[in-house]
């Protein structure tokens, strides 16, 4: 099956989880009946974004895998005959915590669980407070629809972690993702970072010949005078780093994005990065720095 149709479910969150699953399995059965097969959530879909701040009062938002989430999407994936990637906060045991991204095959089952790697650590962005970083490894899985694999947010700036995916075969890597401006730097430092973040998706695209789909949230989050502008733009890019389909940046929905997943040996044919490598020359890149 070379084309298919993805559903990327941007949204807005508030302070009832509930409320928040709600709307996301609302927009997921809105996807796939609109012809999408796989479909994916944002970053922590179920909360607003927590890590603005450190408080021990949040671990309380965390649950097992497998636990509620898990079971509600790997139903929804059986009965829509859809592949899911969803986002959840992730309590391994107690004081252990991940920040983790699932995917339920068509028969429901959790075909892949990846925990993320990279874990920042910036202003409003306390994500080292609450998760451990990933020991799961960079993964694929094989699905009816292509093969996939998924990063998470702050991955998104690292082409190693891009790169390892593709060399198991990734067709279409996700990035579920919730990242905006801070209110004091203003719109247009934020527009700046908006665009960096597209450009060095797109790169991931170009370097490995693949489908990157990034799934933003989107909307104002406060916290005292301060807060994150999420600036949604959820989009997916073909092999050439072109962008097929963009959401907007202040409102949520369903985007839904044909890929022809053929294009991608075409493009190698073309671009033969992978050919071309000079495996017996990047040692170097186990080092932390080279002094």
């Amino acid at each position: 099956m070379n084309k298919i149709t993805l559903g990327l479910i941007q949204s807005s969150s508030n302070h009832s989880a509930e409320t928040n699953l709600d709307n996301t399995i609302k927009k997921i059965n809105q996807a796939a009946r609109l012809g999408a097969r796989i479909v994916c959530t944002q970053e922590l879909f179920r909360t607003p974004y927590f890590c603005k701040t450190e408080s021990s009062h949040n671990f309380a938002l965390a649950e097992p895998i497998p636990g509620p989430t898990t079971e509600i999407m790997g139903r929804l994936a059986k009965q829509l005959k859809v592949v899911i990637i969803s986002s959840i906060f992730e309590k391994r045991t107690k004081g252990l915590y991940h920040n983790t991204a699932c995917i339920h095959g068509t028969n429901g089952k959790l075909i892949l669980k990846y925990r993320k790697m990279h874990i920042p650590d910036d202003p409003l962005y306390y994500e080292k407070f609450y998760f451990t970083p990933g020991d799961l490894g960079f993964k694929t899985v094989q699905t009816e629809f292509g093969k996939l694999g998924v990063l998470i947010c702050w991955d998104q700036w690292y082409p190693e972690a891009a790169r390892l995916l593709a060399l198991q075969g990734a067709e279409i890597i996700f990035y579920p993702t919730a990242i905006g401006w801070l209110k004091k730097e203003g719109k247009k430092q934020g527009l700046e970072q908006h665009q960096a973040w597209r450009t060095v998706q797109q790169s991931h695209a170009i370097a490995n010949g693949v489908f990157v789909a990034a799934v933003n949230r989107v909307g104002f989050e406060s916290i005292g005078k301060s807060g994150i502008q999420f600036f949604g733009r959820s989009f997916v890019c073909n092999p050439l780093g072109q962008i097929i389909k963009e959401a907007s940046g202040n409102r949520e929905e369903v985007l839904l994005v044909r890929c022809n997943l053929g294009e991608i040996e075409k493009t190698r044919h073309t671009w033969p990065f992978l050919r071309d490598r000079r495996i017996d020359a990047y040692h170097d890149l186990t080092r932390r720095y080279l002094d």
